[in-house]
C-alpha cells in the first residue's frame, strides 16, 4: 500500500509564480532579489494557510541560486536553510544557540537563511536576546520571520524588519487552484462543490486543500454540491430557494414544514435564519445589474439566483432581510427559539399576501 501524500504537501509551490493569491508579495520579492535590494530581516505576517512559510522557503532557495557559485542551480543549498519553530523553541537558550550558529559563514553559496515560524511565541527575554543580531546581522545571514499575530511582536523587532502583509486568498483563486488539482488527479467535480469548499476555507488555502482531500475520500472522487454540503454540515442552497418560492406564494404551512425538516437534519436554527437573511441579500444583489458581481457563488448557482431574483420585488427582499436581522438579534434572548424563527417565517410568508400592502397603509393612516 502506497503512502498517501496530502495535497497541501504534494502541490506545495516550488516557484514564486506557483504561489496562489499573493502576486503582489511574490513580485516584490523577485524584484528585490534581482536588484539586490533584499533586506537581511524580513517579517511575513498574515492569517494561517496563506503561503507565508512556502514563500519563505522559496525565497531562501532563490537567494542562493541567484548568488551562488557558477553552476549554482546544481548546488545543494539545503544546508544553508535553517527552520526554527518558535512555538516549541521559544526560550533564551534556543535563541542563543541560533545566534551561535549565525556567526559561521556557509560552506556552499553566499547566504545562510534562518526561517523562524510563529515568531510571536518567543518569550520577551528571547526577543531581547535576538535584538542585537537582528539589528546588525553578519553579511552572510538573512532572517525570515513568520507570524499570524503581528500585534504580539515587540515594536523594537518590528522596526528592524521589512514587513510583508499576506492577505486572505480570494474564493475565486482557491476554487481555481482546487479545479487544477482535481484535473491533475482525474477527480470529477461540480464547480459549485469546489466553490463551497473555498468558501468554508475562509481565505486559507491550506484549510481548503485539507477539506478537499477529505471530500474526495467521502465522495469516492466525485465531488457534487449535495455531497460536499452534507459532509460539511452546510445547508444546501436548494433549501433557501424552496423557502423563498413558498414565501412568494404565501405558503406558510410549507415554510414551517421545510423548517422542521431542516431541524430534523440536525442544523442549528440560528445558523439557518442567518443563512436565510444572506440568501435574501444575495437575491437583492442579483436583481441589480450593478451589484451582480458581489454574488459569491458558483456559476450554476448564480444562474438560479438570477432566475429567482426576477420573481422577487425589491420591497419584499428588503422587508425579508429586516425580519431575518431582527430575529437574529432576538434569538439568543428568546425563551422559545424555535417559535421565534417560525414567527419570522410566517411574517416573511405574509409579505406578498393579497391586501397586505393595503392593510399597512391603513394602519399608517
Amino acid at each position: 500500500m502506497q503512502n498517501f501524500v496530502v495535497s497541501a504537501r504534494k502541490y506545495r509551490p516550488l516557484q514564486f509564480e506557483d504561489v496562489v493569491g499573493q502576486s503582489t508579495i511574490t513580485e516584490t520579492l523577485e524584484h528585490a532579489i534581482s536588484s539586490n535590494h533584499l533586506a537581511q530581516a524580513l517579517l511575513f505576517c498574515g492569517p494561517r494557510g496563506v503561503g507565508k512559510t512556502t514563500c519563505a522557503r522559496i525565497l531562501a532557495r532563490k537567494i542562493n541560486e541567484e548568488n551562488g557559485a557558477e553552476g549554482g542551480e546544481d548546488q545543494d543549498f539545503a544546508f544553508n536553510i535553517f527552520e526554527l519553530d518558535a512555538a516549541s523553541n521559544n526560550s533564551v537558550d534556543d535563541i542563543r544557540n541560533l545566534i551561535d550558529q549565525v556567526r559561521f559563514a556557509p560552506q556552499v553559496g553566499k547566504y545562510k537563511v534562518y526561517i523562524i515560524d510563529e515568531v510571536h511565541m518567543l518569550s520577551t527575554q528571547a526577543f531581547n536576546a535576538f535584538l542585537k543580531t537582528l539589528e546588525e546581522p553578519p553579511a552572510h545571514a538573512i532572517f525570515i520571520l513568520a507570524t499570524t499575530e503581528k500585534h504580539k511582536i515587540i515594536p523594537t523587532i518590528l522596526s528592524r524588519c521589512q514587513i510583508y502583509d499576506f492577505k486572505r486568498i480570494s474564493i475565486q483563486d482557491i476554487q481555481s487552484h482546487l479545479a487544477k488539482i482535481a484535473k491533475e488527479e482525474n477527480i470529477s467535480y461540480e464547480e459549485d462543490a469546489l466553490h463551497l469548499i473555498a468558501l468554508k476555507a475562509d481565505g486559507a488555502l491550506r484549510d481548503a486543500l485539507s477539506t478537499f482531500d477529505r471530500m474526495v475520500t467521502f465522495t469516492s472522487g466525485n465531488l457534487t454540491l449535495e455531497k460536499v454540503a452534507e459532509n460539511l454540515n452546510v445547508l444546501d442552497y436548494e433549501y433557501y430557494f424552496r423557502i423563498t418560492d413558498a414565501a412568494l406564494k404565501n405558503q406558510i404551512p410549507e415554510l414551517l414544514l421545510e423548517f422542521n425538516g431542516i431541524l430534523n437534519k440536525g442544523f442549528d436554527a440560528h445558523i439557518f435564519i442567518n443563512g436565510l437573511g444572506g440568501h435574501f441579500r444575495d437575491l437583492l444583489v442579483a436583481k441589480i445589474p450593478q451589484t451582480v458581481d458581489l454574488l459569491e457563488v458558483g456559476e450554476k448557482t448564480k444562474l438560479k439566483y438570477l432566475d429567482q431574483a426576477q420573481h422577487c420585488d425589491v420591497k419584499f427582499l428588503t422587508d425579508a432581510i429586516e425580519i431575518c436581522n431582527t430575529t437574529d438579534i432576538q434569538y439568543k434572548s428568546s425563551k422559545n427559539q424555535r417559535l421565534t424563527v417560525e414567527i419570522a417565517l410566517m411574517q416573511i410568508g405574509s409579505l406578498t399576501a393579497v391586501g397586505n400592502s393595503a392593510d399597512k397603509k391603513k394602519s399608517l393612516g
